[in-house]
């Protein structure tokens, strides 16, 4: 399993998100490393997506969605960084945010991290899995394909049915569904940060 390609990341935005379901997010730090398999995730692209952090204009904050796919894009909200990935080609603004992982490796360091033990806890909402991954914003603009340290891999080949809604905890979205996640999977976060 190799981390996934450029040619991956540089499509349409919900094209990444929809096929990021089932592949393995890694972090080596020297604590440890950790895996957890993809299970939820959202779409944002810029001009005209009123929930992304790129529908006004390029600023110092987002710029990193105009760059080339298969960046880390990580920025705080409510006091918990949040893990993203740019999507599309350079000068077109997208990103996929990472919402839900299914914890796989180094499962007790992701327990100490987030100071809990029920194992559905750990990665079901977007701060909840970068706590429990230890993803901080010393990971921001990384190159998720050639990292050694931050990296996405090809999952394992397995069947699974795919759910789409609306994004969670938007003031305003598309009407387009651009939230994807694995039905019935225990750890989809349902909301939760």
């Amino acid at each position: 399993m190799g981390p996934l390609s450029r040619s991956f990341y540089e499509r349409d935005a919900a094209q990444v998100a929809r096929e990021l379901l089932g592949t393995v997010l890694v972090h080596r730090s020297p604590e440890g490393t950790t895996s957890g398999r993809i299970v939820e995730t959202e779409a944002y692209f810029g001009k005209g997506d009123p929930a992304s952090r790129a529908s006004r204009k390029r600023t110092k904050l987002n710029e990193l969605m105009w760059w080339h796919g298969g960046l880390a894009f990580i920025y705080m909200v409510h006091a918990r960084w949040m893990f993203n990935v740019t999507a599309e080609r350079e000068g077109v603004p997208g990103a996929v945010l990472v919402r839900a992982l299914e914890p796989l490796e180094g499962v007790e360091l992701m327990k100490r991290r987030r100071g809990v033990v029920d194992k559905l806890l750990l990665t079901s909402g977007p701060g909840r899995l970068t706590q429990a991954m230890g993803i901080t914003y010393e990971h921001h603009k990384l190159d998720l394909t050639t990292s050694r340290v931050l990296t996405i891999l090809k999952g394992p080949s397995e069947k699974f049915d795919v759910a789409r809604s609306h994004r969670i905890g938007v003031s305003a979205d598309l009407k387009r569904q651009l939230r994807f996640f694995i039905r019935g999977n225990p750890f989809v976060s349902g909301g939760k940060l």
